[in-house]
């Protein structure tokens, strides 16, 4: 199947698989009179993805981090940017997958082509400004999500904040084990198992990718990671469903548990 140019089917997965195509309603585009005009656009996600220092304040990335620190109440950076990665990783893996269960193809989503909101609020604002459609196969996806976006996200992170390789690797299946049981239970209950199917298998596929391999496991459509994410760490915060931990861990003597 070819992907509309609009990629109006994935609004009806619900609102992480939402992609715009369109101008967000802030974007002011450049007339004559306004050559020399700031430019107004939301940052691509290309310039998010640069490695920066803890103390730059108006990178796009940093710029998302403080903004869930504030929504979350928590003083913790490392916090914030974990669940600022599982935030836009969910995003991403939404796209691609519900994209390839339910039209078969893909639109390329190199962080050159996604615009992205980092003062927006959850889920993620994205804008891709081109559709151009690509195979639906895991391979591609593995290839446009792992490498294009969460190698050079993890990379951006870690240069400016605390936070284990292996809690954002948890994140990224988590996320992509989370859009793939949404896709599920969309499929069932539209009468569309083909997409329950496609998505499935794709997972599948995916968790056995050397950047995801050993993460958790899948068993069905329910998944078990192991690592944490650090939810628990947010004031009133908890456990997961899928999180390595039955209970929110004790702070030690040594420090808090991570």
């Amino acid at each position: 199947m070819d992907l509309d140019p609009s990629l109006t089917a994935l609004g009806r997965l619900g609102g992480f698989f939402v992609l715009r195509t369109t101008a967000p309603p802030d974007h002011r585009p450049r007339t004559p009179a306004r050559t020399h005009a700031p430019d107004h656009r939301p940052p691509t996600l290309a310039q998010a993805y640069v490695p920066g220092r803890p103390d730059v304040r108006d990178d796009p990335l940093s710029v998302r981090v403080r903004r869930v620190a504030d929504a979350l109440g928590t003083p913790e950076t490392r916090v914030a940017a974990s669940v600022a990665q599982q935030g836009l990783t969910a995003r991403l893996w939404s796209v691609a997958l519900g994209s390839a269960a339910l039209y078969g193809a893909v639109p390329d989503l190199s962080p050159s082509l996604l615009r992205w909101d980092p003062r927006g609020s959850a889920p993620d604002d994205l804008w891709l400004t081109a559709v151009r459609p690509l195979p639906g196969d895991a391979a591609t996806v593995a290839a446009m999500v792992l490498d294009g976006h969460l190698r050079p996200l993890t990379e951006a992170l870690r240069s400016r904040h605390r936070v284990a390789p292996g809690l954002l690797r948890g994140n990224a299946a988590s996320a992509l084990a989370g859009a793939a049981r949404e896709l599920d239970r969309w499929g069932r209950g539209h009468g569309r198992t083909d997409v329950a199917a496609r998505a499935a298998g794709l997972a599948r596929e995916l968790l056995a990718h050397p950047l995801l391999s050993g993460a958790g496991t899948l068993t069905g459509t329910a998944f078990r990671r192991r690592s944490c994410c650090l939810y628990y760490r947010v004031p009133g915060g908890g456990v997961c469903g899928d999180c390595c931990f039955p209970r929110p861990p004790r702070s030690s003597p040594r420090g808090p548990a991570a």
